[in-house]
């Protein structure tokens, strides 16, 4: 088999760069062997305003523009649900808080996206006695859907392998990468937090930290909008609530934990009043940076192969600002975005 790319995962990284390629009439196949979760149990929120300091995300403008629509083709042409248009609401702790929300919201990169209007409480199950800042351009992405009908529609078309792909099989000939019976121009790893098993890429400064999240049942909360507090507050519909979520960054497994299910409800109780039961808990490792940019770009000494990582907490939104990144530099030779090149790392 020939091929213009072979990519190696197929979490929220593979697939932007997997729509890269579609749309520039490039052919590939991918490898998935199933071992991440971090995209699959992802929030899926994308929200413009980091709102522990209400400072602007990085590159927000330019990342919801290429999002946005990329999630409204796939849902197109896999004839699924994915874009949840819900506000995301801050709930204010204090007078102070209210006060530096408008003093941000007249700032470059955020007047856009935060409301000027202070909205009251009017649940009696949530405790909010200042109201709430509400963020403007956001949304939910059902991650999970997203991922398992996206695979399902590549191994339809015979483009899906679903196995690890081992690394010392792969040989470079003339130019070309040859992998068992396949030949491909580049090769493009997008594993997540795997990429620390890559012997290519394992020396990147990936750390990792787990995230654990709850789902409950809460028919009396009637949530209309993403709470954020201490946690988030995540309607999914039919009284479903994603709660979330924990960072961990000594414990690199999948496995849930009571400590963190404890901790998550014991923050939920400090918000709602309201009876709930918990339906669900599940966790995975997030990709993360220290310098929290992703991890983009190529091999030191291999000109084929390349790196899609680091996402973090914000894969919805930044995975196509960097699928695209990636794919203008290798077919286009445009320079990457300094702060994602992983040659900022190259001395350290």
């Amino acid at each position: 088999m020939k091929v213009d790319y072979i990519i190696v995962g197929c979490g929220l990284a593979g697939i932007a760069f997997c729509e890269q390629l579609l749309a520039n009439n490039k052919t590939f196949v991918v490898f998935d062997n199933n071992s991440q979760q971090s995209s699959t149990v992802a929030g899926g929120l994308y929200n413009p305003v980091t709102l522990k300091r209400f400072t602007p995300v990085w590159h927000s403008q330019e990342q919801l523009a290429l999002a946005i629509p990329m999630y409204a083709k796939i849902e197109k042409r896999l004839n699924i649900k994915l874009d949840y248009k819900i506000p995301v609401r801050k709930r204010f702790m204090s007078l102070e808080e209210q006060n530096n929300w408008f003093a941000r919201s007249d700032r470059e990169g955020l007047s856009d996206y935060m409301s000027l209007d202070i909205h009251k409480n009017s649940n009696t199950f949530i405790n909010s006695e200042f109201g709430f800042g509400e963020v403007l351009e956001t949304g939910r992405i059902d991650t999970k859907l997203l991922i398992l009908e996206y695979k399902k529609d590549l191994k339809k078309k015979n483009l899906l392998i679903e196995e690890s792909i081992g690394y010392s099989q792969i040989q470079f000939q003339d130019n070309l990468i040859e992998y068992k019976d396949i030949s491909a121009n580049q090769i493009v790893f997008a594993e997540g937090y795997g990429v620390k098993e890559n012997p290519f890429f394992n020396t990147l400064p990936l750390e990792g930290s787990k995230g654990e999240l709850v789902s409950i049942k809460a028919p009396q909360l009637q949530l209309d909008y993403v709470l954020k507090s201490s946690v988030f507050i995540i309607p999914l519909g039919n009284d479903i609530y994603r709660i979330g979520s924990t960072y961990e960054r000594t414990d690199k497994t999948n496995n849930i934990t009571a400590e963190a299910k404890e901790a998550l409800l014991n923050k939920l109780k400090t918000i709602i009043t309201c009876d709930f039961e918990v339906v669900d808990q599940v966790a995975g490792i997030r990709p993360t940076v220290k310098d929290r940019r992703p991890l983009v770009g190529r091999h030191p000494k291999y000109n084929n192969i390349y790196v899609l990582n680091g996402l973090g907490t914000r894969g919805v939104m930044i995975g196509p600002f960097v699928a695209e990144q990636l794919y203008n530099h290798i077919e286009k030779k445009s320079p990457l975005n300094e702060d994602l090149d992983i040659v900022r790392f190259e001395n350290c």
